[in-house]
């Protein structure tokens, strides 16, 4: 329980410190707010906006119930049904054939923009002031931009490639790779500039092609929506109902090419039996003036009616096999090929008409494949196949049903003989003169069924309808597409909030050095922190005094009494230690030593730190006559000879360093510090020991075994956290007594408050590393004292 409290307070802590830590630099968050906000009201300001510009057709299907009550299908021609494939209308919809014809209708090889300050305008339609007619693009124009610039009502400069000429509205501008008229539509201002670009309509087609979207409203329905986003509404709206047009004409040219061949296949056997009808005409005036006829024999009516019974049957069976002959003989020609068949006229067979209509169907279908593909692609080769084996299958079918007409025609004629033998008393002048009669009747009767179907094939032609009828024509959104406000402003806010966010973030992501006491909870959690030193402004080394009740002094004393509830047993002997330089171990340990002094306690502050030593020199002491490493050398020292009064602070006693010593190390390991340490312990009520920095030199460690506590200086700003590792290695495997830590150079914040901030406070300041020159300290020094000034 204790563990997860512990873990909850520590969550707390460090969203607390998150939150203060951006809190800081809120300013940064306006700036960037407001940057990022000019930023999006300048790019919505001349950003170009893009339109969707939307139809919808329905295709006539019928597998999805469209409607087919057309003419053809009126007149029962049985010529243009057909079911459409929506997937293959879509196809089509989209091909670059069909697009391309649209914007060479539309005349998009030229688009003209209107030159600004800033931004360059699309100009199209209503808001075009002048036309430009191409006379000669070649392909190099392709890659040219022409600027046109008005210099009155009747004049204008062009500059083609930095020259410029004077030409005026309506003359020709002659070009190497291109020749162009410019007219103008209204007053244009003096000084307008227009920017005009060639277009290649197979990649500008390509483009529009990429930005037409076709969609299948509903799977039970054969209803299309056609959308494109333009940034001009009306050129936009001007390409989608053009390609509509544009497609139903196609398909209505389509069909109608069905009915021209049908038409002209009747004309040519129309023409033909005319001439026939004629002759035989001729033959009967011709006969009945020779033989000066006028009427039939009444005795011979009996016998005739039944042989022209007969005779009429044989004669519709002649008809029909005269039929088969003329589609035989159309088949058989190779030049027609894939040509169109025309229809059965009138041949009653279910088989026939249904082979005639797949035919049919294949070479529609193969005409218009050839729009889009190549005619040795894989897809037309099959289609010619399979057209190759319908006529096969035709012509056979048409000489089976010739074949059953000459048998009944055969029956027929047998009985049609046998009533002519009946009425051999008739004169032969009447015979001839019924023969030559009923050849007349047979063509009189092919000729007017053909006339018939040739009238229903030309109401056909003119009553053909398109594919697809149109729900609604092209028409513009009001809102743009593109830039989308809501969005823009979306990321505007997110990058507002987002970069100084990251700039923190990044900032202490790549600072390696301790800036918040979370820095160090995070790396060694399991040891107390005593508490934290403020920055000190003053150039004065001992803050704690009699009557000092500032910020940093009341700091001290805290830490003196947090210090008395950290070990339940001695405390007298509290060493002071630093991972380097620079840190104020030394700062720390006087003023430490201070505070106990002021409780009324005797206290003794060593300056261990024999390598570089440095406490008598910032209380602005002249130095002792004996110091630490004049009583290890010298066995006839005694304590007293070391130690000397404070007199600012009273009860605190002050043993310095002495000389710095050529062995410092060995040294520190002799019995003469144990002696010195005992005494100090019976004669002291605390013991503060200045030690080297334990992350340089391992002075400490070798005194640590006298410390009943051990004090580990962290300075903001300047302890590095790699740092920290070294005081979570003492504290894990007990290399010294009772180990706390107390953090320097606590920084105020804007606000008044304290916070982690940069600079440096009282410490080491010009501190060099062990081994400097004395000439390298001193300037270190003299630095520090320039920056607290």
């Amino acid at each position: 329980m204790n563990n997860q409290n512990t873990s909850n307070s520590k969550l707390d802590i460090s969203f607390k410190d998150i939150f203060v830590q951006y809190l800081r630099v809120w300013p940064w968050f306006v700036i960037s707010l407001i940057a990022t906000m000019i930023c999006a009201g300048i790019y919505l300001r001349y950003a170009i906006s893009q339109y969707s510009i939307n139809a919808t057709i329905l295709i006539k299907d019928d597998k999805k119930g469209a409607d087919l009550a057309d003419a053809a299908s009126a007149i029962d021609l049985d010529i243009f049904k057909s079911t459409k494939s929506v997937n293959n209308e879509i196809e089509v919809l989209k091909s670059r054939r069909l697009m391309q014809k649209v914007l060479s209708d539309l005349s998009l090889r030229a688009t003209c923009y209107a030159v600004g300050t800033i931004k360059t305008t699309e100009l199209y339609g209503k808001s075009l002031p002048i036309n430009i007619v191409i006379n000669k693009l070649d392909s190099l124009a392709y890659l040219k931009s022409i600027k046109l610039t008005v210099s009155d009502g009747n004049v204008f400069e062009v500059d083609v490639d930095h020259e410029t000429s004077i030409v005026h509205f309506g003359e020709r501008i002659n070009l190497p790779y291109v020749s162009f008229t410019v007219t103008s539509n209204a007053h244009i201002q003096k000084g307008k500039a227009f920017l005009v670009k060639f277009n290649d309509l197979r990649k500008l087609g390509l483009y529009y092609d990429s930005k037409l979207n076709l969609t299948v409203v509903n799977k039970d329905a054969s209803v299309l929506a056609l959308s494109l986003v333009d940034p001009v509404p009306e050129k936009g709206t001007d390409i989608l109902n053009k390609l509509i047009d544009d497609y139903n004409q196609e398909a209505i040219e389509d069909k109608n090419l069905l009915a021209q061949n049908t038409i002209g296949f009747i004309d040519g056997r129309l023409k033909y039996l005319l001439t026939e009808l004629t002759g035989v005409e001729k033959n009967v005036e011709g006969f009945k003036k020779s033989n000066q006829v006028s009427d039939v024999s009444v005795d011979a009516q009996a016998f005739m009616d039944q042989s022209t019974e007969y005779a009429n049957k044989s004669n519709d069976i002649n008809i029909q096999i005269g039929v088969l002959d003329a589609i035989e003989s159309y088949l058989s020609k190779d030049e027609n090929r894939y040509g169109l068949i025309p229809s059965s006229l009138g041949i009653q067979d279910p088989t026939l008409n249904s082979l005639i209509e797949q035919l049919n169907s294949l070479q529609l279908e193969r005409t218009r494949l050839l729009k889009t593909v190549q005619e040795a692609s894989p897809i037309i080769t099959g289609i010619n196949d399979q057209i190759l084996n319908l006529r096969k299958n035709i012509l056979e079918n048409l000489k089976n049903i010739k074949s059953g007409f000459q048998i009944t025609r055969n029956s027929i004629d047998q009985k049609y003989g046998a009533f002519k033998s009946r009425i051999k008393t008739v004169p032969t002048i009447e015979r001839g003169l019924t023969d030559i009669k009923r050849e007349q009747a047979v063509k009189e009767a092919l000729y007017a069924f053909l006339l018939q179907k040739r009238e229903e094939a030309a109401i056909s032609l003119s009553s053909a309808v398109a594919n697809s009828r149109i729900i609604d024509r092209g028409y513009v959104d009001d809102i743009p597409v593109a830039p989308k406000k809501q969005i823009i402003f979306l990321l505007t806010l997110v990058a507002g909030l987002g970069a100084p966010i990251l700039g923190v973030y990044i900032r202490e992501l790549l600072n390696i050095k301790v800036q918040s006491i979370n820095d160090v909870t995070k790396i060694i959690p399991e040891v107390p922190v005593l508490g934290e030193i403020t920055h000190n402004d003053t150039l004065e080394t001992l803050i704690i005094k009699g009557n000092n009740r500032s910020e940093m002094a009341e700091r001290f004393r805290l830490i003196r009494s947090n210090l008395q509830f950290t070990s339940t047993g001695k405390n007298k002997v509290i060493m002071v230690t630093s991972s380097r330089s620079g840190e104020g171990k030394t700062f720390f340990s006087i003023n430490l030593a201070a505070s106990l002094a002021l409780t009324g306690k005797k206290v003794a502050v060593l300056e261990f730190d024999i390598r570089k030593p440095k406490m008598l020199k910032d209380l602005n002491l002249a130095p002792f006559p004996n110091g630490i490493t004049n009583f290890l050398i010298d066995p006839k020292l005694t304590i007293e000879d070391l130690v000397h009064d404070f007199k600012e602070v009273p009860g605190l006693h002050i043993i310095s360093s002495g000389p710095i010593p050529p062995n410092p190390s060995e040294l520190l390991l002799g019995q003469r510090v144990d002696g010195l340490m005992d005494q100090l312990n019976e004669k002291y009520d605390f013991v503060v020991v200045d030690t080297s920095p334990i992350g340089q030199v391992a002075d400490a460690f070798t005194l640590g075994k006298y410390a009943d506590s051990s004090i580990y200086i962290v300075r903001y700003n300047y302890t590095f956290k790699e740092q920290l590792h070294i005081a979570r290695d003492i504290y894990q495997n007990a290399k010294m007594n009772n180990l706390l830590m107390v953090m320097n150079d606590l920084k105020k914040s804007r606000g008044g408050a304290y916070g982690y901030g940069y600079g440096y406070g009282y410490g080491y300041g010009g501190y060099g590393g062990y081994g400097m020159d004395d000439e390298s300290s001193k300037k270190g020094r003299n630095k520090q004292q320039k920056n607290r000034r």
